[in-house]
């Protein structure tokens, strides 16, 4: 079973900050999965657009300039890490799933990961871009095709896996409160894997994991390589 370190050890330490990302690296968890907005032209670490529930801030992300929100405690101190930041700390060291967010990164990520394969020599098997914005995975994937993409969704569509395929998707990213076996078959025979968000209890990664479920997002990778 590949774990996740969902938003870096979401569980022990602020979500999304360059501490959890660091504790998921030394924990070696097999991927870390963050999340990506853009701002002022760069791409910033954060799951929400709202800023209240991660910082003690009001209002939205786009009320700020990036320097302004890299004054906000993130929790525990920790500032909002911008994903070069990210890919600096991480780079080649594992898995990074980078979610897209806005609608308006896809083009921001390119062009950041093309930097980053110019100066950190960052090797794009490491990466795997997934969204819920399928037509951003699609612009991703048209730019550059060596990416690897994985397709979000958050229901079992009439036709299962046929979507990801249609991207050229790599995996599934499924929400754990729908995922049956038939979703897995399908993506299975379809050649995807199957990832499932957010699995923090070990009865029901086993459950997974008896319906061929390929890897989990965990906020507590640590104590999830125990379970299986």
């Amino acid at each position: 079973m590949k774990i996740f370190a969902h938003r870096g050890v979401s569980g022990h330490f602020p979500e999304n900050t360059l501490l959890a990302i660091q504790a998921a690296l030394d924990c070696g968890a097999y991927g870390i999965e963050i999340d990506v907005f853009a701002l002022d032209g760069e791409l910033i670490v954060i799951h929400d657009r709202q800023l209240h529930r991660t910082t003690k801030a009001v209002g939205n992300i786009e009320d700020y300039t990036l320097a302004q929100l890299q004054q906000l405690n993130a929790g525990k101190g920790q500032i909002i890490p911008t994903l070069w930041q990210v890919l600096q700390l991480t780079n080649n060291r594992c898995v990074l799933n980078i979610e897209l967010k806005g609608h308006d990164t896809a083009e921001l990520l390119l062009q950041l990961l093309q930097r980053a394969r110019q100066e950190l020599a960052t090797d794009f098997a490491k990466l795997l871009i997934s969204s819920f914005h399928h037509p951003l995975l699609q612009q991703v994937k048209q730019g550059q095709p060596e990416l690897a993409i994985g397709a979000l969704t958050a229901c079992i569509p009439l036709d299962y896996c046929a979507f990801a395929t249609q991207l050229s998707a790599v995996s599934v990213h499924c929400d754990r409160a729908f995922i049956d076996e038939k979703m897995v078959q399908d993506a299975h025979q379809r050649g995807l894997e199957v990832f499932v968000y957010t699995v923090n209890d070990q009865r029901e990664a086993l459950r997974l994991q008896a319906l061929g479920v390929d890897g989990i997002f965990c906020n507590f990778p640590a104590e999830a390589a125990s379970w299986f």
